[in-house]
Parts: C-alpha cells; structure tokens; sequence
C-alpha cells in the first residue's frame, strides 16, 4: 500500500479492534501444576491504548477465547467493547461497527493469523505484528516492526494518533 494511502485511512480511525493470541500477547500460554492458565501482555501496548483513549479513538477486543484473563486485562485498560468467542470476526466486528453506528473505514483491526483474514479484509485499516503468519501478512495495510506482544499494538496506536495530528502529549494526570 502506498504510503500516502494509508496515511488517508489512519485519519478516518475512530475505534481499533484488536485480536489478543499472537497480538497482545507473543502467543505463548503457561500453566501452573493446578491448571490455571497466564498469559504475558505488554506494558507499553497497555500505554499505547490509554493514549488513543486520551486522544478520542476507543479501541475494542475480538477474540476467539473466552478466557477470564481477556476480561480482566479489558478491564485494567477500560476496554468498553470486549467480544470472547467469536467463532466469525468479521460478522463481529461488521455488529460492532453498526451498534456503535460506525463505518468499517473508521475501524483499525490488528491480528496475526488466519481467524483473523476476513475482519482484517473488511477493516479501514488493517495491521499485523511483525510475527504474524505469512497469509496475513500478504493482505495487510501495515505490518508493524514489533512484534506481538512485545509493542506491535502501541505501535499501531502511535500510528493512528500521529497520523490523525494528536499529539502524545504527557499529562500530571494519569
């Protein structure tokens, strides 16, 4: 994609939609000897997120999981939209586009495997950590430098606030 395109649709972005396997996180599940499941996410996406809050943009989950881990971390970033158990992403994120009467041209969607083709096809933006599958990174606007889990969402949301002239601007007020 031509650089000046996609620049044209980072400004439209209104809400980022973001897979969590193999995006917010690297992809990796641990369990302990009880059974309980961890996943390890990125401080600096959490930031990333926070920022595009700062800045008007909402961002919003779609995962296949459903997984207790998912809501919490959802709820530690004040993510208000949170699909667990999608099973078809772009019929999802086509019924969170129209219940928050949004165009799919003002939705940036990030993920990284092939669940995720057909709601990166239909998103205004599409992105990828740089470790995604290959499949995904053949149709994707960006393919971000980070890979997942360890920046690849802030990037993106650097992306979209720089482009849409928001400055990453500090407050006292955190």
């Amino acid at each position: 994609m031509e650089k000046d395109d996609l620049k044209s649709k980072l400004k439209k972005i209104k809400l980022l939609v973001m897979d969590v396997d193999g995006t917010l996180t690297d992809g990796t599940v641990f369990y302990s000897a009880r059974g309980e499941e961890m996943k390890r996410f990125s401080l600096r996406d959490g930031m990333g997120i926070e920022l595009l809050r700062k800045g008007n943009i909402e961002s919003a989950i779609l995962t296949s999981e459903t997984s207790a881990i998912v809501e919490q971390r959802a709820k530690k970033l004040k993510i208000q939209h949170v699909l667990l158990g999608s099973r078809n992403k772009k019929n999802d994120l086509e019924n969170l586009a129209k219940n928050l009467s949004l165009s799919l041209e003002e939705i940036a969607y990030i993920g990284d495997d092939v669940n995720d083709i057909f709601a990166l096809q239909v998103s205004g933006v599409s992105a990828c950590p740089a470790d995604a599958t290959y499949e995904v990174k053949q149709i994707v606007d960006h393919q971000c430098k980070a890979n997942a889990g360890y920046g690849a969402v802030r990037e993106l949301c650097e992306l979209i606030l720089i482009n849409q002239n928001k400055s990453i601007v500090l407050t006292e007020n955190w």
